[in-house]
């Protein structure tokens, strides 16, 4: 393999992976590794960077990296730009890599309400880099899920939440970890819940407690519970979220299968989303990154 110009990482907490990358944007190689940034201390992120890299030629080639790796309990802590801001915001963060020309991005924050993302907002860049222009809200689904409003190629502002946290917590550490037990899955109970929670969001809780009763009285099936739980929750946040999406052009940006989920609830509202795969844009976020170190 050639000598790459860059090198793109993207370094989550579970895991990590780099692109080794020509200055035209071509591929020249990639590896994953479950390295994330959970399992390391600070003295470990180099040699974990070199352990994954080790077949390609690094010597004075730019690494540029993405995500949780510039947490405060990560490599070293990357500052964030304040909204409004580009997805790209000036400055990078380089931390004490020895032969490793490693340079952080920074994340993004908002002062009222408190908000921050970091790795997301590469995502968004690499979104804005192919659609030139776009005004409207990206939804970014995850454990922590992302609403972010885009204007004039800027972050304007965002909002954080954590449903899929919370799906997990409730799924495996209540009284439902006995009903929603089961990998099927229920499209109708799906929907049935987020009409559920979107109607009356205020009822949440106790809309939670029935999945148990139905279970226990009508026989519900796991599967079918487990997919109104889903509902449950995304409904509930589809209701908070609803002044950022009414009326807008909507992105889903993120794993195929959950954020499939988020158009598919929000279609039932009448408010069609594109769905983009996260790979591909958070690779275009860090050749934009890239573009901006080099000037």
């Amino acid at each position: 393999m050639q000598k790459p110009d860059w090198i793109a990482v993207d370094w989550g907490t579970s895991n990590m992976r780099a692109w080794a990358m020509t200055s035209g944007g071509t591929v020249l190689a990639d590896v994953r590794s479950d390295q994330g940034m959970g399992g390391l201390a600070p003295d470990a992120f180099a040699p974990a960077l070199r352990q994954a890299i080790a077949g390609w030629d690094h010597t004075e080639v730019p690494i540029i990296a993405c995500g949780m790796v510039g947490a405060r309990q990560g490599w070293i802590e990357a500052p964030y730009a304040a909204t409004p801001c580009t997805a790209t915001p000036d400055g990078f963060t380089k931390p004490d890599a020895g032969d490793l020309d490693v340079h952080i991005i920074a994340g993004v924050m908002q002062a009222n309400p408190a908000d921050v993302m970091r790795g997301e907002e590469t995502q968004i860049a690499g979104f804005l880099a192919r659609n030139k222009n776009w005004d409207g809200v990206i939804c970014l689904p995850g454990t922590h899920t992302k609403w972010v409003h885009i204007s004039a190629d800027e972050i304007v502002s965002f909002q954080t939440y954590m449903t899929g946290d919370l799906f997990a917590a409730i799924a495996g550490h209540t009284v439902l970890r006995h009903s929603v037990t089961a990998d099927g899955w229920d499209d109708s109970a799906f929907d049935a819940g987020v009409a559920d929670a979107m109607d009356r969001p205020e009822r949440l809780a106790a809309r939670l407690f029935s999945l148990r009763a139905e279970g226990l009285l009508n026989a519900m099936p796991n599967a079918a519970a487990r997919a109104r739980l889903s509902g449950l929750l995304i409904g509930a946040e589809l209701a908070g979220a609803k002044p950022y999406w009414i009326g807008q052009q909507i992105a889903v940006i993120g794993a195929g299968g959950l954020s499939a989920l988020y158009v598919r609830a929000l279609a039932a509202q009448s408010a069609p989303a594109t769905q983009v795969k996260g790979d591909a844009i958070t690779l275009a976020g860090l050749t934009a990154a890239y573009r901006r170190l080099k000037g």
